[in-house]
């Protein structure tokens, strides 16, 4: 394979393709083609032969990835000056940050501190896991702020990387983290059912929990309920543990308890059992639906301190049911981050609107004004909405100047990015340089060089790509390119067909698929439109087809049942299409089963309390992308709420 490979690399006297576009030089292709079969060596674990591509590779643009792969082997064993002498070469390169941030958190789970500290300054995009491992470095370094900057990791009790367990550890065993911190975090974890953490955090707080007592609670939780003292601190952790495991397999006794348990115990100690059972039940609705009385254990709860997962759990619910002064209260407990987000503005606005004076509704107002000018994502939109606002037809279609593509040419992290895709690489590596590429780009506020790249990937079909990085610009926009349009006469003509609105077909499909036609998901949702098997064989049944597995990567077919299927789901839901577009997602019987039961709801408050974070996202950015849709295809000016009819009672279906 060497042999053919060197023979391949004298030979080479031409650039083709996209490659001219780049500079790139005689040698070029023929090295870039190299990547994959080093690629192959590197997976084989043949240091000696990933030696020799590195050489021949290393006045390419890929050529550093033969070192990468190198490094990368046995990586928590390689000394931090093998890390730092890479980044150093290659600095600010996509490789040379991913290296750093994966040793940094092998050296964690190794708890070898030391040789990770260096590697910190080269950590510049971690991940969740890579942030937690970056701050334990900083923690055994002395850096104490790190430990304020954590509070949400502290208090999290939904799952986490082990990294961030780890820093929670390490926290624990602060000075630094208060009785109230420590409280706080031990009741989340009695709540949880987090045994082990639980009794740690407990000994700190020099409180002694029984492993054994524990277990004998969850074995049973009610009958525990039943008669359990009150007496001590203790005591109440053991109820609050009691509580959490009762509401998650049976939510009513759960509450229907509380009144009776809270009698006789202190202040704090009744709203830790308000919360433990509110949480669990607004965690819960999937299994239980919504329940008015998870709400008022909530409020009943206010005036401990929120983590932020209860404080969000809090709002949703308080939205579902309209309750304007807890959705402020929910609001006013999240952490200054968390409410500055669009979304808890929005709802802190929607919320302060309903109050009856006049500086309320002027605070409210000045909120979405602030929102409607900020972005045209989903929370901006409805701001305009509320202003009375439409959204302008006159999208901006800035085209990158000759500059502008000269730059990209020469930019080195699009150029790896291009090459990667020249050569039908792993995704994984090509996404990444390209993600990269962006994210140079727009920390230097490039939007020309941000526009080029959208062009360019635009012109060569790569949707995907060309939308992320249209979407990052920050004063110079191109629609065209963010909200692309490609197959728009079959999509126009399909959508018209079965009676719904193109604007909305193209909304879903771009959440979907970014328009990549091979697109397959985790469950087996395939093509433009992620039409399950199922699903298709079901749509082309009802059309008097026959089922063709393979006609789903067919664009034309894709789609044709896409289309077919939203209209038929839409006409079960109401002919609702944010019910419809929440059953494409998670499935109409889902959708219908969140609807209300007694009387109508905005589609807002529907849309912000779908249990599902994914659904809640999907929607929400379906009929913002439907929105912008509705320009492109000349529908005139938009209002997102237009799209976003009441939600009807389940009665009434």
């Amino acid at each position: 394979m060497l042999k053919r490979q060197l023979h391949q690399y004298k030979k080479a006297i031409t650039c083709f393709g996209s490659f001219l576009l780049l500079g790139c030089s005689p040698l070029t292709q023929a090295a870039e083609e190299q990547f994959n079969d080093a690629l192959r060596a590197a997976n084989a674990g043949n240091i000696a032969l990933l030696d020799q591509y590195q050489v021949m590779m290393q006045n390419d643009a890929l050529g550093y990835y033969p070192e990468y792969w190198k490094l990368n082997n046995n990586l928590g064993f390689q000394p931090a000056s093998a890390i730092t002498s890479f980044s150093q070469r290659y600095p600010q390169s996509a490789m040379a940050e991913k290296l750093a941030a994966d040793y940094v958190e092998e050296k964690v789970k190794l708890a070898d501190f030391s040789d990770a500290q260096p590697v910190l300054a080269y950590v510049t995009n971690p991940d969740q896991a890579e942030s937690c491992a970056v701050a334990q470095v900083r923690a055994k370094s002395g850096d104490s702020l790190v430990f304020a900057e954590f509070k949400d990791v502290w208090l999290a009790t939904n799952s986490q990387p082990e990294s961030c367990n780890g820093l929670g550890r390490l926290m624990l065993a602060s000075p630094l983290m208060t009785t109230q911190d420590r409280q706080q975090r031990l009741y989340a974890q009695l709540r949880a059912g987090q045994s082990g953490q639980a009794i740690a955090t407990a000994q700190s707080l020099g409180l002694n929990l029984s492993l054994a007592q524990l277990n004998q609670i969850q074995a049973n939780p009610v009958n525990y309920l039943w008669s359990a003292p009150k007496n001590n601190v203790q005591d109440y952790a053991y109820i609050v543990f009691a509580l959490g495991r009762a509401a998650d397999t049976d939510l009513n006794t759960a509450l229907q308890s509380l009144p009776r348990l809270v009698q006789g115990t202190p202040p704090d100690a009744q709203k830790y059992m308000y919360r433990t059972v509110a949480y669990i039940g607004g965690t819960t609705v999937m299994k239980n639906n919504f329940n008015r009385e998870v709400l008022n254990n909530f409020d009943a709860s206010y005036g401990m301190p929120f983590s932020a997962e209860e404080a969000e759990v809090y709002a949703r619910q308080a939205i579902r049911f309209g309750a304007w002064e807890s959705i402020i209260r929910a609001v006013d407990s999240m952490s200054v981050t968390q409410k500055q987000e669009d979304r808890w503005q929005y709802w802190l606005a929607r919320a302060s609107e309903q109050r009856s004076d006049r500086q309320s509704k002027q605070a409210a107002q000045e909120i979405f004004k602030r929102l409607a000018v900020s972005g045209d994502d989903y929370h901006n939109l409805l701001a305009k909405d509320h202003l009375g606002q439409r959204y302008n037809a006159a999208l901006d279609r800035e085209q990158p100047s000759v500059r502008d593509l000269q730059k990209l040419d020469q930019d080195i992290h699009f150029r790896r990015a291009f090459a990667l895709r020249n050569i039908n690489a792993p995704a994984a590596y090509t996404n990444r340089e390209w993600n990269w590429a962006v994210r140079q780009a727009y920390l230097k506020q490039d939007d020309g060089l941000l526009l080029a790249a959208a062009k360019r990937a635009t012109d060569l079909g790569w949707y995907d790509r060309a939308i992320y990085a249209a979407d990052r610009t920050l004063s110079k926009h191109n629609y065209a390119y963010r909200y692309a349009t490609p197959h728009q006469i079959t999509v126009v003509n399909h959508s018209q067909n079965v009676g719904i609105d193109p604007a909305w077909a193209y909304g879903l499909m771009r959440q979907e698929s970014r328009f990549v036609t091979a697109a397959r998901s985790h469950v087996g949702a395939g093509g433009l439109m992620q039409i399950m098997p199922d699903t298709a064989k079901h749509v082309a049944k009802q059309m008097g087809e026959t089922y063709n597995p393979a006609a789903l990567s067919d664009p034309n077919t894709n789609i044709r049942y896409g289309t077919y299927y939203l209209s038929m789901i839409q006409g079960q839901l109401s002919s609702n299409p944010v019910l419809a577009t929440a059953g494409y997602n998670a499935g109409p019987n889902r959708a219908k089963r969140w609807q209300p039961d007694y009387q109508v709801l905005a589609a807002d408050q529907y849309t912000e309390s779908i249990p599902l974070s994914e659904t809640r996202d999907y929607v929400k950015n379906v009929m913002t992308n439907a929105a912008h849709y509705g320009i492109l295809l000349g529908q005139g000016p938009q209002a997102i709420e237009s799209r976003m009819p009441t939600i009807p009672t389940r009665s009434i279906q």
